[in-house]
């Protein structure tokens, strides 16, 4: 638990302290506390409120009554009586964000409030990999639409529940005045608002170019990755491999096994620690390949690889258009000897203008480098050990068997793997640090 200690109105101590003991175990300058739950409402407020939920609540009932859905107006009205008692004796229930409207004051239909509203009118707003981003985002709030439609329609739930939602893209593009999209690949969307205004990054701080792009025959692609894949771990290196479906990658992941080569599939199923687990793996020299599906393009910076390998390339579709070939091509842009071997037996239009682009930036920073006498150097980046997390499973199996001061050791153990991966900007790697601790915390007693 924590204690906070005043010296008159100013704060002298902040403490984690243990509940039993009420001993100080630890001294900190700043701790987060964070609400109960985001809708907080004043007791004057709260009953008409109550009943105005109440009053759309029998609208609804009648209204499933009058279709002969009796089951579903009666869930309806046990559904809403409950929350109204629970929000009523404790100030909240299960689902209360399904009320928010009605704590709000907003009428029937209308926006939200985001975290937008909350910023001065001349705020920027940076959209990273808005390639990917922005469909996310128009995607959103017809997802969160349809998932409800049953829950309303079978009496779960109130239609104000509707309005508990995220912005839709037309009202997320009123409220943003300024906004810059960040990705090595803009759609149609993102060119049109620029008005052809594109600024291109093209040159980086190393020199490093865009990695030349060789183009093979699939007849025997899978024999000849193989020597591809023994050349570059010869040279110390580490070889990424894409495939289009699920059962290629795992077919390939065993058949490579079979030729003795260290390799691991990583696909969608694969949680976030073990993802950098495997990356982690991968970079040390613990495997020498990776073999996915999609997971291979944007954010996997691997400066080892010296081999990005495409296979069926000419299969066009998601996969394997312009803007993901672009994308997965730039996974070897890392490595000042990196390169990219796409198998094809047909030069795609997808494929033409992702060598094309390629070839263009590539040529632009030759000049540059040459103009300033840059060569090119691999990038330097740090293996942050998260190999010393502890596995989930492990975890909790484990974790009953400890003494307290065990605990409170793990705890600053992990405290320090905390802070060593936030400095090397590993924040995912960081957040599983912090819910261990938290569980940590938990066991030991403190609230």
């Amino acid at each position: 638990a924590i204690r906070v200690s005043f010296f008159g109105d100013e704060v002298e101590s902040i403490a984690e302290f243990d509940t039993v003991t009420g001993k100080a175990i630890n001294y900190v300058q700043h701790v987060a506390i964070y609400p109960a739950t985001h809708y907080v409402v004043g007791s004057d407020k709260l009953e008409g409120t109550l009943e105005e939920i109440h009053f759309d609540m029998e609208a609804r009932e009648a209204e499933f009554t009058a279709a002969n859905k009796l089951i579903e107006a009666q869930r309806i009205r046990e559904r809403v009586n409950y929350d109204i008692e629970m929000i009523r004796e404790m100030g909240y229930c299960s689902g209360i964000e399904n009320y928010s409207r009605y704590f709000d004051g907003r009428k029937p239909g209308e926006p939200p409030y985001t975290l937008i509203d909350y910023f001065n009118e001349d705020f920027i707003v940076f959209v990273d990999e808005s390639h990917i981003t922005l469909p996310q985002l128009r995607g959103m709030y017809n997802g969160d639409r349809m998932r409800k439609t049953n829950l309303v329609e079978y009496g779960f739930r109130l239609p104000a529940a509707f309005d508990n939602r995220p912005l839709n893209f037309d009202e997320f593009n009123a409220r943003v005045k300024q906004l810059i999209c960040v990705s090595a690949t803009p759609q149609e969307y993102e060119l049109r608002e620029a008005g052809g205004e594109v600024v291109e990054q093209l040159l980086r701080p190393t020199g490093l170019l865009e990695p030349p792009i060789t183009v093979k025959p699939t007849a025997g692609q899978i024999d000849d990755l193989i020597g591809e894949i023994n050349t570059a771990v010869e040279a110390g290196g580490r070889v990424l491999v894409t495939t289009l479906t699920k059962k290629m990658a795992e077919s390939l992941t065993e058949y490579l096994k079979e030729h003795h080569i260290k390799v691991e599939y990583m696909h969608s199923d694969i949680d976030t620690l073990d993802r950098i687990d495997i990356i982690n793996r991968l970079r040390r020299g613990d495997i020498d390949v990776i073999v996915g599906i999609n997971l291979l393009r944007e954010g996997l910076d691997i400066p080892e690889v010296l081999l990005v390998a495409i296979l069926d390339a000419d299969k066009e579709g998601f996969l394997r258009s312009r803007s993901s070939l672009i994308q997965t091509v730039g996974r070897a842009a890392r490595n000042k000897d990196a390169r990219v071997i796409m198998y094809a037996d047909v030069m795609t239009g997808s494929m033409r203008e992702a060598i094309a682009e390629t070839d263009r930036r590539r040529a632009k920073q030759i000049a540059f480098n040459e103009a300033h006498g840059i060569t090119p150097r691999t990038i330097v980046k740090p293996i942050v050990n998260t190999i010393a997390i502890t596995k989930k499973a492990d975890f909790d199996k484990d974790k009953k068997k400890l003494t307290k001061r065990e605990i409170n050791a793990e705890i600053e153990h992990l405290r320090g793997l905390m802070a060593t991966a936030a400095a090397g900007y590993d924040f995912e790697g960081a957040i599983v640090l912090r819910d261990r601790i938290a569980e940590l915390k938990k066991l030991r007693g403190d609230k």
